[in-house]
């Protein structure tokens, strides 16, 4: 190198500098790039967006021919500048260049370029992603042997280079996501984690009551029928001889309401109205349910235990308030079973569900057992109440104030200071 001049050098030198700043800040750009973003680009049709998610597709290749192309100029650079400061110097340069290309590399080959990449992913992945797409097909041989020997020595490990397997979300990891979604409106986030949550629930924990189920009798005088379908607020009604465990099937109003508001409306086509009953387990999650209910082409169904009798009834209504909160006559209905009172107390029903109670008040009390709340505090205490009495449950004063025939009506809760 005697022969070349030190400004050819100098300008050698400045050219290394620059291409570990490349390297350097395409490592970063690449790996700190949004994935989701990418592969929405990439669809439309961007063509860096294509190529850089080509690059991560497989990272070890990826990762060795930066690495392999940052170190050949970092060695170059180094040693270049070494027969500079010789030159310049004498043999005391070998500690001044190590010494001066020590600071320059970590400021304008490391931190500075690698903290645009961060910062600015998108303007360093793309445009470096079509000079590494070009540099891989001339390096690959050099780039296989180097990863193959790689991927040998973290085989016994257990460390796997499926980047398809790394980049998969389960619903935690999804839920957090939508939840730190910026771009997304409050109101649509939290229909998206509610219908994440659709699989934590079960038809138990959204239905009516068998206690609450209203229905038409069809042993009533038919006077009281005709009154019942005239002021009824339900758009499907289950009908039934005596009680509910003798159910008919469900009957929708629109199929009897021309009839009846010309006052034609009689007993033989009240029944001829009257739909096959649709019976679902209870346990079933929300998520199965809401697929049935479209694949059936179903609105209502009937929830029956083990034993086949009915627990209560759940309606397409219901789930779909689970994902975008109450919309219809009947559930603002049940809302209105927490009643929140001047002192800061609520007064809430115990056929109220604990799931609905978590969510309107952010609370965290136990369902898994129990799917109401006269349920929750008799599961608390195990045992039907005497009377009146107060526990803490989750950090929340509940005492039972209406107790009848077994049944909690009406429980006064007094929030937890932390909540």
């Amino acid at each position: 190198m005697d022969d070349i001049s030190l400004t050819t050098l100098y300008s050698v030198l400045v050219v290394l500098i620059f291409l570990s700043a490349f390297f350097s800040s395409s490592e970063t750009g690449l790996m700190a790039i949004n994935r989701y973003r990418l592969k929405h680009l990439a669809n439309n049709g961007h063509r860096g967006a294509r190529l850089a998610q080509k690059l991560l597709n497989r990272p070890d290749r990826l990762i060795g021919l930066i690495l392999l192309g940052n170190n050949m100029v970092n060695i170059l650079a180094a040693s270049i500048a070494t027969v500079i400061a010789i030159r310049t110097f004498g043999v005391s340069g070998i500690w001044i260049s190590t010494l001066v290309m020590t600071v320059v590399v970590l400021i304008f080959a490391e931190v500075a370029p690698k903290t645009v990449a961060a910062l600015h992913p998108e303007r360093i992945a793309f445009p470096a992603s079509y000079v590494l797409v070009i540099l891989l097909k001339f390096l690959n041989p050099v780039v296989w042997l180097v990863n193959g020997l790689a991927n040998l020595l973290l085989k016994p490990f257990g460390v796997k280079t499926d980047v398809e397997a790394l980049e998969r979300l389960n619903r935690e990891e999804l839920r957090t996501l939508l939840s730190e979604g910026g771009h997304i409106s409050g109101e649509h986030q939290s229909m998206l984690i509610n219908i994440l949550d659709l699989e934590h629930a079960s038809v138990e924990d959204v239905m009516v009551p068998r206690g609450e189920i209203v229905g038409i009798d069809l042993d009533n005088e038919w006077a009281d029928t005709l009154n019942q379908l005239t002021q009824t607020v339900f758009t499907r009604l289950p009908v039934y001889r005596e009680n509910i465990d003798n159910v008919v099937g469900l009957l929708h109003i629109r199929a009897v309401i021309s009839k009846l508001s010309l006052g034609g409306l009689n007993y033989a086509d009240l029944e001829r109205s009257v739909r096959r009953p649709y019976f679902v387990p209870e346990g079933t999650s929300l998520t199965k349910q809401l697929l049935e209910f479209q694949t059936k082409e179903r609105r209502m169904a009937l929830v029956v235990d083990e034993y086949g009798d009915i627990q209560g009834l759940v309606t397409l209504d219901d789930i779909l308030e689970e994902i975008v909160g109450e919309y219809t006559p009947e559930g603002r209905g049940r809302s209105r079973t927490m009643r929140r009172l001047d002192d800061g107390t609520y007064l809430v029903d115990g056929s109220t569900s604990v799931r609905a109670l978590n969510r309107h008040l952010g609370w965290s009390l136990p369902y898994d057992d129990a799917h109401t709340l006269g349920g929750l505090l008799i599961e608390e205490l195990e045992m039907i109440p005497q009377g009146k009495c107060s526990l803490q449950i989750d950090g929340h004063n509940m005492t039972i104030v209406d107790l009848r025939d077994n049944v909690i009506h009406k429980v006064l809760i007094e929030p937890g200071t932390d909540n």
